[in-house]
């Protein structure tokens, strides 16, 4: 996609055509992710990209207070573009098709906070959780400069019907997809793919295990060796040491690791117009050479019986 001074905010897209009800959100509730897999899968690893969607639905943009740009300081833009080139090394790639600043698939569906509601909710809610309290839930009070998203309250059915027929659709395709690989190699491993503001970037790429507790640490150090192979800095854990999906499905005890990975928008992306700078393809090689090394670990150092000796050690 070219980048230049006049390219909108919100890419091209059919899905935004006007008509009679929601266009975009009737294609999202019927296709809530994309999923892309090799013609057979030749490794243990499950990719996911959770915060890259980009349809915004025509009541959504009416609901809110801001623009366009705003709501999309938010998305880890482009990031599924970013991460592609795993297919072809045998390992599927789920991507939410969903905008995170609509909901929020690397939240639990508890994290949810009452006050944006114009009546009481009938699903459990985790009003204690600290990203609730910062205005990051499930779905998102405001977008990452602090902006407030809505311009009223909610009704509570939409917001049950989001989580129903986006966030559940989107989660319960990933654990199938784990299991699935489990079952076939006998462990997994979760690569969940983010970026992040290059104001907040601490290197090229942070990399989260949960502080070791989410994958073994054969599966990290290889991770950091082969990044670095290939021209990035790295860090692990900070700021970011995994989300809800690392903690949801890190169990290398149980044979299933969950590894994030954060790649800084300054490598790939004009952060001012929301596009993928020239740098792009190069980059996204870059990547998929670190990713190619990483994939060749020994499916034995991630099975059960030494995956938990590993994450303890």
């Amino acid at each position: 996609m070219e980048s230049g001074s006049n390219r909108p905010i919100f890419p091209r897209q059919d899905t935004f055509s006007s008509g009679l009800g929601d266009a975009v959100l009737s294609e999202l509730y019927a296709n809530p992710y994309a999923l892309v897999r090799p013609p057979s899968q030749r490794a243990p690893f499950v990719f996911a990209s959770p915060h890259s969607g980009r349809l915004y639905p025509e009541t959504f943009l009416l609901q809110s207070r801001l623009d366009g740009a705003s709501l999309r300081q938010s998305e880890d833009a482009f990031v599924d573009r970013l991460f592609t080139g795993v297919v072809p090394l045998g390992a599927p790639l789920l991507a939410a098709r969903f905008p995170r600043a609509y909901v929020d698939a690397n939240r639990a569906p508890t994290e949810l906070d009452p006050s944006m509601f114009a009546g009481a909710l009938s699903m459990p809610v985790d009003t204690a959780s600290p990203r609730v309290n910062a205005g990051l839930g499930v779905i998102p009070r405001i977008v990452r400069d602090g902006a407030e998203v809505y311009q009223g309250r909610l009704n509570p059915r939409e917001g049950e019907e989001r989580l129903s027929r986006l966030h559940r659709p989107y989660q319960n395709a990933l654990l199938r997809l784990i299991e699935e690989t489990r079952a076939h190699f006998g462990a997994a491993v979760l690569i969940d793919c983010h970026s992040m503001p290059a104001a907040a970037a601490a290197a090229d790429i942070v990399l989260g295990d949960r502080y070791g507790t989410a994958a073994a640490h054969a599966l990290t150090r290889l991770a950091e060796e082969a990044f670095r192979a290939c021209g990035f800095s790295v860090v692990r854990n900070v700021p970011y040491a995994g989300g809800f999906t690392t903690h949801r499905h890190g169990h290398p005890h149980k044979g299933i690791h969950a590894l994030q990975v954060e790649v800084s928008r300054a490598l790939y992306l004009r952060e001012d117009l929301i596009a993928p700078n020239d740098d792009f393809d190069q980059v996204a090689g870059r990547l998929c050479m670190a990713l190619a090394e990483l994939m060749t670990i020994d499916v034995n150092l991630l099975r059960p019986q030494l995956g938990s000796r590993l994450a303890a050690e």
